[in-house]
């Protein structure tokens, strides 16, 4: 893991055998993830990547564009 600052931080996980990646402790943590927890992950093609939400919060920001 590398800490850019107190809010951010960047860290590799390996994808497993089954597609699956286990989510850092550190963001766990930050973002306050808990087994049973549903989260959303949404990509761009053209950009790349790949971003990962907890569904509340991706709830609450959509009602939030009107």
């Amino acid at each position: 893991m590398k800490k850019i600052e107190d809010d951010r931080f960047i860290v590799s996980v390996k994808v497993g055998s089954k597609g699956q990646i286990t989510v850092p402790i550190e963001a766990r943590r930050m973002f306050d993830i808990k087994e049973g927890d549903t989260l959303m992950v949404m990509g761009d093609k053209s950009r790349g990547g790949i971003a990962i939400l907890k569904a509340d919060a991706f709830y609450d920001l959509m009602g939030d564009i009107k």
